[in-house]
């Protein structure tokens, strides 16, 4: 394999365990709100504004069927509704009820908590840095697979 094979590997292995790690965080963090992470990760796309089922799929990364399922368990639990969609008759919008921005807002002192920890060890300016990083691989695996 060459160096650029390699290096592309070891990008790919880095953010396939830092998904995880990502996950396990999400999980301890929502445990208390009595959500999973993919309850959140759905909810919390809602949070300011009703979205339908295929945008928060895309937003999110996560195919459709995915998010519609988890959209139903959250209507299901009470924790969001369905809104209709002035823009598109059968796409309905997604947002939150009180119940489920609650659980969000349990959620927020268990993660700024967990932000604050990241940053003590990053430093200033380190998180930004990783971020602008992984979103310029991002778009420019979204240009060469899309």
């Amino acid at each position: 394999m060459s160096d650029q094979a390699d290096l592309l590997s070891e990008a790919a292995l880095t953010v396939y365990r830092l998904n995880g790690q990502f996950l396990n965080l999400g999980d301890a963090l929502a445990r208390p709100a009595e959500l999973t992470v993919a309850w959140w990760q759905v909810l919390s796309a809602v949070e300011a504004e009703p979205m339908s089922v295929a945008a928060i799929a895309r937003l999110r990364g996560l195919t459709r069927q995915g998010v519609q399922r988890t959209a139903d368990l959250l209507v299901d639990k009470g924790l969001a509704e369905y809104a209709v969609n002035p823009a598109h008759r059968r796409a309905k919008l997604l947002r939150p009820t009180p119940e489920g921005l609650a659980a969000i807002a349990q959620i927020e002192p268990g993660l700024t908590a967990a932000a604050e920890r990241v940053m003590a060890v990053l430093g200033p300016g380190g998180l930004e840095e990783v971020i602008a990083a992984l979103k310029r691989l991002s778009a420019t695996l979204d240009r060469l697979t899309g």
